[in-house]
C-alpha cells in the first residue's frame, strides 16, 4: 500500500490524491495561505554511478552539469526529430540523480534510457517506492517549509538536505520535500501542524499552469519540440553543450528564427484537458495548436498551458473547435515573444 492510502480524509484513485474530504473549494486555498499535496501522480527515475553525470549531459537537454553546484533543474529528453517524449524535475539526492516525471510515462522512458547505458558506469532504477515527494505552494509556503524543514532553499532550484530527505525551491515561491517514503506520514504531519491545507492533485497541477511549467505526459508526447513548451524559457535547454537526441533541431530552431509557436496561459469557462485541440479562425478548420497541461480554476473554469501557432493569438483562441469556448490568454511569471 502506497503511503498516500494511510492519510486522512484523502480521496485516492490509482495511487494519486484527487482530493480531501470535507474542503469545499481546494483552489481557494492556494492562494489564502499555504498548501501541500502528495506528489504520487510522478514518478522517480534514478541513476547512480561515478559516470552517471556524463551520461545524462549526453541524452537530456538541460546542462546537468549544473547540479554538481546544489542546483536542481527542469530538462527534457526528446527524439532524433527534437521532439519531446519526456519532460523532468531532476535533483540530488546524496550522489544520486533523480529523474522526476510524469508516472505514466516512467517505465517506457527509463527502458528506453538504459538502453543506451552501454558500457557507461550508471545504472537506473525506479525510486517511487522508496522516496515521497510532498509539494508545498501558496504565499505562506516559505513559513511552513521552514518550520519543518529548519530553512528554506536560498532561491529558485537551490536544495539543501535535511535529516528527512532534501528540501528544493520551485519558481513562483513553491516547494518540494523528497523524504524517505517512511518518514512521509510524520513529515506530511507536521507540515499540516504548521498551518497548510492538504490538497489534491489537481490544486498542484493548477499551480504548475501558474508558474508556466510544462510537463510532458501520454497525451502530449512527441507532440513538441522544447522551445514551442518554453524550455529555455526555464532553463531547461542549454545551447552550448554537447549533443543529445534532437540537439541539431533544438539548436537550429533557436538560431534560424523557424519558431512558430509557443506556450502561452488561459483561462477558459468549462473544463479543459491536455492533448485537447485548441482552434483559430484564421487556420480554416485546422488546429493552431494543442494544450500541454490543464487544471480546475474554481468557478466552473479552467487555466491551461497551450501551445499554438503565435500568430493566431490576434485572431482568438477556442477550445475544441473554431466556435467553442473563447480562451482569456493570462500572464506568465516569465517573458515570452
Amino acid at each position: 500500500m502506497s503511503w498516500v492510502d494511510a492519510l486522512p480524509d484523502a480521496e485516492v484513485e490509482n495511487g494519486v490524491v484527487r482530493s480531501f474530504s470535507g474542503q469545499s473549494d481546494e483552489t481557494e486555498a492556494l492562494v489564502a495561505g499555504a498548501v501541500i499535496s502528495p506528489l504520487s501522480q510522478f514518478g522517480l527515475i534514478r541513476f547512480r554511478g561515478e559516470e552517471t553525470g556524463a551520461f545524462l549531459q549526453g541524452q537530456l537537454s538541460s546542462d546537468v552539469r549544473q547540479l554538481e553546484s546544489g542546483l536542481a533543474q527542469y530538462s527534457s529528453y526528446s527524439t532524433p526529430k527534437g521532439r519531446m517524449l519526456a519532460s523532468f524535475l531532476i535533483f540530488r539526492m546524496g550522489d544520486d540523480y533523480l529523474l522526476q516525471i510524469s508516472r505514466d510515462l516512467q517505465a517506457v522512458i527509463q527502458k528506453r534510457l538504459v538502453m543506451f547505458v552501454m558500457r557507461s558506469k550508471t545504472k537506473a532504477d525506479d525510486a517511487s517506492d522508496e522516496v515521497a515527494l510532498i509539494g508545498v505552494a501558496g504565499v505562506n509556503a516559505a513559513a511552513v517549509v521552514k518550520a519543518v524543514a529548519g530553512d528554506v532553499p536560498a532561491g529558485d532550484f537551490a536544495h539543501y538536505a535535511w535529516p528527512q530527505g532534501v528540501a528544493l525551491a520551485l519558481p513562483d515561491g513553491r516547494y518540494e520535500l523528497a523524504v524517505a517514503v517512511d518518514a512521509a506520514p510524520a513529515v506530511w504531519q507536521a507540515l499540516r501542524q504548521a498551518g497548510a491545507t492538504p490538497v489534491g492533485e489537481p490544486v498542484w497541477r493548477l499551480s504548475e499552469v501558474r508558474a508556466g511549467t510544462p510537463w510532458i505526459t501520454g497525451t502530449t508526447q512527441d507532440e513538441f519540440v522544447p522551445q514551442m513548451a518554453n524550455m529555455e524559457l526555464i532553463g531547461a535547454v542549454s545551447f552550448n553543450k554537447g549533443c543529445y537526441p534532437g540537439q541539431e533541431i533544438v539548436a537550429r530552431t533557436q538560431y534560424l528564427g523557424k519558431l512558430k509557436r509557443r506556450m502561452y496561459r488561459v483561462r477558459v469557462e468549462g473544463e479543459a484537458t491536455a492533448g485537447q485541440d485548441v482552434f483559430s479562425p484564421e487556420m480554416n478548420g485546422q488546429a493552431s495548436g494543442k494544450i500541454m497541461l490543464a487544471a480546475p480554476a474554481g468557478k466552473g473554469t479552467s487555466e491551461a498551458l497551450v501551445v499554438v501557432q503565435m500568430s493566431s493569438l490576434e485572431h482568438g483562441l477556442h477550445l475544441g473547435d473554431a466556435a467553442g469556448p473563447q480562451a482569456q490568454v493570462l500572464d506568465l511569471p516569465y517573458a515570452v515573444e
